[in-house]
C-alpha cells in the first residue's frame, strides 16, 4: 500500500483537514513563524485554550479545538532546538511526530497537516528533519489509515520533502 502523504506549499492555516500541527514553543502562547500564524488565524479563543494547558515539554504534544481555522483540531508540539545533533534532537523530533499522531488518533482525525517542525527558528537541517518526519509517518500509516499533508515553505523545502518521500516510500508523486 502506498502511504497517503501529500505535499503542499499552501498556508497551513487554510487547509481543510481534521487536524493541523502547530510547531509551538514551550509556553504554547504564540510566537513567530507557523506558531504565530496559527494563533492569529485561529482567533483569541486559541490563546485562552492554550493558557489552560500549562505549556508543553519538548517532544510532547497537546490538543485544542481549531477555533476559527477550517480544521477541527490544532495539535501543538514543541520541537527541539538544533544543537549539532548530539543532544538527542533526532529522538525528540521523532517524539513530536509520534505524539502528534497519537493525539490525532485520539480525537478521530483522519487527515493531518504538519509544518516542518523545528526547521525554522530552531535551526534543524531540513533534509534530516524530513527523513525523521517521513519515517514516523510511514510507520504510523502501516497501522492507521490516514492522509498526511506536509506544508512546505517554498520550492526548496518542497523539493527536499519530495526527494525524501521518494527514497523512503518508493513513491515519486506525493
Amino acid at each position: 500500500m502506498t502511504p497517503r502523504i501529500r505535499l503542499t506549499d499552501a498556508d497551513i492555516t487554510t487547509l481543510e483537514v481534521d487536524a493541523v500541527v502547530n510547531a509551538a514553543n514551550r509556553s504554547l502562547l504564540g510566537g513567530g513563524g507557523v506558531d504565530g500564524a496559527i494563533h492569529r488565524a485561529a482567533g483569541p479563543g486559541l490563546l485562552e485554550a492554550c493558557q489552560r494547558l500549562g505549556g508543553c515539554e519538548v517532544g510532547d504534544a497537546k490538543c485544542t479545538p481549531a477555533f476559527d481555522l477550517p480544521a477541527r483540531w490544532i495539535i501543538h508540539t514543541v520541537g527541539p532546538v538544533w544543537r549539532g545533533g548530539t543532544e538527542g534532537e533526532a529522538e525528540r523530533l521523532a517524539d513530536c511526530y509520534r505524539r502528534s499522531m497519537e493525539l490525532a488518533e485520539e480525537v478521530g482525525a483522519a487527515s493531518i497537516a504538519f509544518p516542518a517542525i523545528s526547521c525554522g527558528a530552531y535551526g534543524y537541517p531540513m533534509e534530516q528533519a524530513a527523513e525523521i518526519a517521513i519515517d514516523r509517518i510511514v510507520e504510523w500509516q502501516r497501522r492507521t489509515p490516514g492522509e498526511v499533508w506536509f506544508c512546505c515553505f517554498g520550492p526548496s523545502a518542497l523539493a527536499i520533502y519530495r526527494a525524501v518521500i521518494a527514497r523512503r516510500t518508493g513513491s515519486a508523486d506525493p
